[in-house]
């Protein structure tokens, strides 16, 4: 292909974009706002890279199967890179519970369904120097985009033909993809120029705060017990992420209404005194076997936005493609940002195998990312809301759930999740559309599987009495009390509030 190709962003969508295009024989060429990262090993990345344009760098991450069997089956060789890097896999075997061993028989279609942790430093430091690599595509890092240069016919879409830098230089480009993340300006450009780009975004309702640690020489990361490493307490969300060479991170959600547990939890000696009185996390903790590396690390601002650059079927726009957060934000909560940004590149580039009309293409790539992201954003959305109605719940005074969200959360907690946790083949219909290995809904619309769910539900909590976990942690109140932070000024604060 002769077709000249800028990305604006080296960051996950960016570097996906050059692992879907460069095989197709274009040329790409990043254009990258912050500096290189340093020319050492994972450890210098965390410590010294600087990114201003990726805000969530040093917060936990996992990446889903979907990604992770992109690159497999796409670029072996990079996935070899990672694992020799430090960065690990967690099969679907090493996810079953106790409860889960005795009847699992391994299946082929378990190969598919296998983690990738690591640091996002890591992960992007390696796919970063692999992309370098790649025939056709190259860097500039330190470059900043300032504007996209559009052509505005009067009976014809937007075209965008190139983009104009900060110093004033033009480069021109058959197409160009917005992968700047949730920053980009790229899209508010275009509307002001009069493109049609229809847009949505709510809150998410959470902040995210998270430390790292690093096992000591001679240590190992404790064996999985009876007390989840990760849940949802109600009021508040706790994970625990291994992730490279020997590090972890734990990241704690809280309701962006917990006002007073926001400012308290940055002081570390706070977030590790909060962590040691959820059980799960107490062996992650013990001085012998950790300690903490970094400061605490506070991400605000996190919403849903879903961008359409198609509407009423008419391109608002040619010449450019949006993917990654310029085109979809969701909550971190779900770890699908970088799957999204992975999914949405190999779409680009099928698209553009199909058609070389601009409109066509437009059109075509609008309906793919309808028919493989759309759907996790709507079942996320979903999942906000209802967590956003729950937590202004809890600090609602004497307030009594009705007799449908009590049955629905009873469906959830006594019959799913039970059935979940003690049946491996459900586990794995359920982690195949968690992973985005189908659509997220579809293994619960099947028959077989909603009749065992339904099932399980039936027998009762005294049947099911092994498949519950024990106790996550505190209540809110006995917590905030021993940290010394007050469990009534946020009640207080929202009635006055009304």
């Amino acid at each position: 292909m002769s077709e000249r190709v800028l990305v604006i962003g080296a960051g996950m969508a960016g570097l996906c974009t050059a692992l879907a295009l460069a095989p197709t024989g274009r040329e790409v060429v990043l254009l990258e706002r912050d500096p290189s990262p340093p020319p050492g090993d994972a450890d210098e990345a965390f410590r010294d890279w600087n990114r201003r344009g990726v805000g969530h760098l040093r917060h936990s991450h996992a990446f889903l199967a979907r990604l992770r069997s992109l690159i497999r089956d796409e670029h072996r060789p990079l996935l070899d890179d990672l694992l020799a890097s430090g960065c690990r896999e967690i099969t679907f075997a090493e996810m079953l519970t106790d409860l889960h061993k005795p009847r699992y028989q391994p299946r082929p279609i378990d190969a598919d369904m296998v983690v990738l942790t690591s640091r996002r430093t890591t992960l992007e430091l390696i796919m970063r120097r692999y992309v370098e690599r790649l025939p056709g595509v190259s860097i500039r890092p330190e470059t900043f985009v300032r504007e996209l240069v559009v052509e505005t016919p009067a009976d014809r879409p937007l075209a965008v033909t190139g983009v104009r830098l900060e110093d004033g230089e033009v480069l021109s480009a058959d197409l160009v993809v917005d992968a700047a993340g949730r920053t980009s300006g790229a899209c508010e450009q275009l509307r002001a120029l009069g493109a049609p780009i229809a847009e949505v975004s709510e809150s998410a309702g959470i902040l995210y705060f998270t430390r790292h640690y690093r096992l000591r020489p001679g240590q190992a990361e404790p064996p999985r017990g009876k007390n989840p490493a990760s849940g949802d307490m109600g009021y508040m969300k706790f994970g625990v992420f291994p992730a490279d060479n020997g590090c972890f991170s734990i990241t704690i959600c809280v309701p962006e209404i917990e006002f007073e547990m926001r400012k308290a939890i940055l002081d570390p000696e706070v977030f590790d005194r909060l962590c040691r009185e959820i059980p799960g996390l107490v062996p992650w903790l013990e001085p012998e076997r950790t300690e903490g590396v970094s400061k605490v690390f506070g991400m605000g601002d996190l919403h849903s936005r879903w961008r359409d650059l198609v509407t009423d079927g008419k391109p608002a726009v040619t010449g450019f493609f949006a993917l990654g957060d310029g085109l979809v934000r969701t909550n971190p909560l779900y770890g699908r940002g970088c799957s999204f940004a992975a999914v949405s590149a190999y779409q680009l580039r099928d698209t553009l195998a199909e058609s070389a009309d601009p409109a066509a293409r437009a059109l075509r790539y609008h309906e793919r990312i309808q028919a493989e992201i759309r759907p996790y954003y709507d079942n996320m959305l979903e999942q906000d809301r209802a967590a956003v109605r729950r937590a202004r719940q809890t600090l609602t005074p004497g307030y009594k759930p009705s007799f449908r969200s009590r049955m629905t959360k009873s469906f959830l907690e006594d019959g799913l999740n039970i059935a979940v946790r003690s049946d491996p083949e459900l586990m794995r219909e359920a982690l195949r559309s968690f992973h985005m290995l189908e659509h997220p809904s579809a293994w619960l619309r099947r028959p077989k599987n909603l009749a065992k769910v339904m099932g399980y539900w039936a027998k009762g909590k005294r049947a099911n009495a092994a498949a519950y976990p024990p106790k996550l942690g505190p209540e809110r109140e006995a917590l905030y009390t021993a940290l010394g932070v007050s469990p009534t000024a946020d009640i207080e604060r929202l009635a006055a509030e009304g």
